[in-house]
């Protein structure tokens, strides 16, 4: 019997070559989201950090222009953080959506994994049977090969 080919394979392998491309763009987002969500952190700390200088020197007693800079360099900041928040979701739509995309990919390649896989069992059993009366006929030869000696 001829070896198994499956008809199908240069797609599969094409969908798997796409499923990996997508899980390393999925990768890549995952770490750009990872990097921002730092940034995020490190942002708002730099502002708490800001905000608690800031009340330390109004207990000390400070300048009206003096508290003015703290003000306007809190709003500033928190524009910053706003502006970094916005950022940070802007990469988790995307991660959201790349994320969609691999797991399309890998429903498509899995599919025809498992019809591969069906193919394969039912081209086994193919070859079982075809092996079974293989056998058969030759037992069924030898018999009659030995019974006609017997009688001559």
């Amino acid at each position: 019997m001829k070896q198994f080919r499956f008809s199908l394979e240069t797609v599969l392998d094409y969908k798997q070559q796409v499923l990996e491309a997508l899980q390393g763009e999925h990768a890549a987002i995952l770490a750009q989201v990872h990097r921002q969500e730092e940034l995020v952190q490190a942002v708002e700390k730099a502002y708490q950090d800001y905000d608690e200088e800031y009340s330390q020197k109004k207990s000390q007693g400070l300048m009206i222009t003096e508290a003015l800079l703290y003000q306007n360099g809190l709003r500033a900041m928190e524009q910053q953080i706003q502006l970094e928040h916005d950022k940070l979701a802007a990469v988790k739509t995307q991660e959201e959506a790349k994320r969609a995309q691999v797991v399309e990919a890998k429903k498509d390649t899995s599919s025809l994994e498992k019809l591969r896989e069906k193919k394969l069992e039912s081209y086994n059993k193919a070859a079982a049977k075809s092996e079974e009366q293989l056998i058969e006929e030759l037992v069924s030869l030898a018999r009659t090969t030995a019974a006609a000696a017997v009688s001559v």
